[in-house]
């Protein structure tokens, strides 16, 4: 009997579009997942259930087996228990040693300690519990609103005993459960049997929902990633060790960038006539290069009015818009106007001007050095910073995706 973790991560998401994919600590979230079920000595095997290509790509660079999630379970209204089953139905249908105990995690939770998730399995393994799963220690004063008044859910109102006093409630983190796999398939769901709690670091529990929580997760990533960095060197510590930004192709058929902080480095150098200058990078320029050789469409977009712009497009042979109030229907313009799909557009942006681009094409990507709203509401963050590679970096990707796409293509043809 072995022990498999499995982590659903659909493709599809409303309130942060590609969520598993969006970086903190600059390592995707689905990495982030796989490599802290990895690091936990009890798992023998880690699956990742996608009806997502590129999270697939993401989740076998950082170390895991990938199941083909149907599209009906994929869905908004899919359960995360109908993906666990289906994944460990397939397990069955070929042949595989069967679950002892079932590791459900979240790749929403992005600070999962290995730690805390092989006691957790001990305890079912040793017949402690039949479930067991990561939560935090609380003592809030919850309420509810009826319409009528609020009232105290798991109080007295009008008895306030002091914390000391008062019995601790426990909060669900997200982060993982652990379930007797016989058990869980008789039972159908995540919660049977007699059900225990493993207590977690209160400041690791974050869940992503929403863009704040990847703004919170990014700020306090460093203390704690390194702190687990320092605890075994199998952790989860740096982007460089889990998954090299570099290592995604990107699947795109025209790219759209940014002038400013993309193409240069944001800084302008003013002469004492009021002239501006700024400083491009030729590595950038031959990727442009490149992308223009490969037949990729290719536009920079700007807000500035300057010369400079134009004169650099020029130079690199590619369309420009520049001086334009409303980025977002410049590029839809352009789009339209050369037959592009916005969905299969990489749009590469620095600044919060960009946010209303990056929300429109299928590939929002951003500079090493970018806002921090403008990193959130990104696919890709790249490794490079603005003007110091970013864009070469960036045709580099959508060359490799392209010479993907022809081999899978190839692959396609033989096979009929």
């Amino acid at each position: 009997m072995s022990v498999i973790a499995v982590i659903p991560a659909r493709g599809g998401s409303k309130g942060v579009p590609f969520k598993n994919l969006r970086t903190v600590g600059g390592v995707p979230l689905i990495a982030r997942a796989v490599r802290a079920a990895l690091a936990a000595s009890a798992v023998d095997r880690v699956i990742v259930s996608t009806d997502d290509l590129d999270i697939a790509t993401a989740a076998l660079a950082a170390g895991a087996e990938v199941v083909d999630r149907p599209e009906e379970l994929a869905d908004d209204g899919a359960s995360s228990e109908s993906a666990l089953l289906h994944a460990l139905e397939h397990l069955r249908e070929r042949g595989d040693a069967p679950a002892g105990q079932l590791v459900f995690l979240q790749a929403t939770s992005p600070f999962i300690d290995p730690a805390a998730l092989d006691d957790a399995v001990r305890r079912v393994r040793d017949g402690e519990e039949d479930v067991v799963f990561s939560a935090v220690e609380t003592h809030v004063f919850l309420w509810r609103d009826g319409g009528a008044g609020a009232t105290g859910v798991n109080h007295d109102a009008a008895h306030r005993p002091r914390r000391q006093d008062r019995e601790p409630h426990y909060a669900e983190t997200g982060a993982f459960y652990v379930m007797d796999a016989a058990g869980f398939r008789a039972a159908g769901h995540r919660f049977f049997g007699r059900v225990g709690i493993a207590l977690v670091d209160p400041r690791g529990a974050v869940e992503i929902d929403d863009v704040d929580d990847l703004d919170l997760a990014e700020a306090i990533a460093p203390v704690i990633d390194g702190e687990a960095g320092a605890r075994a060197d199998t952790a989860v510590a740096s982007g460089a060790e889990l998954l090299s930004s570099r290592e995604q192709p990107i699947d795109a058929e025209a790219v759209v960038t940014d002038f400013d902080g993309v193409h240069t480095d944001d800084r302008v150098i003013v002469s004492d006539d009021g002239h501006e200058y700024v400083i491009a990078n030729r590595a950038d320029g031959m990727g442009v290069r490149l992308l223009r050789e490969a037949g990729v469409p290719m536009l920079i977009l700007s807000t500035e009015v300057h010369s400079v712009v134009a004169a650099r497009a020029r130079k690199l042979q590619v369309d420009v818009i520049h001086g334009s109030d409303d980025k977002a229907a410049a590029l839809q313009y352009w789009a339209e106007e050369h037959g592009v799909d916005l969905a299969k557009v990489a749009y590469l942006g620095n600044d919060v001007n960009d946010l209303g681009c990056l929300d429109l094409v299928g590939w929002p990507v951003s500079v090493a050095d970018a806002n921090p709203e403008v990193r959130a509401a990104s696919r890709i963050v790249l490794q490079s910073p603005g003007g110091h590679g970013a864009v070469r970096e960036l045709a580099d990707r959508v060359l490799r995706g392209r010479a993907d796409h022809r081999r899978k293509r190839s692959r396609e043809r033989a096979g009929s």
